[in-house]
């Protein structure tokens, strides 16, 4: 849910929320087009840095 987002970055309004979103979803294939290319392989990143996104994903 949009409003959900707001809970994790409060310095957004639900206007930008919704712009944000209704952009990607415009725009679908060419971001992730672009967030494939720009993708850190796994090998390159440290693993301490995985395990906390692991930590902050749960």
């Amino acid at each position: 849910m949009p409003e959900e987002i707001l809970n994790h970055l409060p310095h957004l309004t639900l206007a930008q929320v919704f712009d944000a979103l209704s952009f990607y979803l415009d725009h679908q294939a060419e971001i992730n087009e672009y967030i494939e290319r720009n993708r850190v392989p796994d090998e390159l990143i440290h693993s301490s840095v995985i395990k906390n996104i692991k930590v902050v994903g749960e």
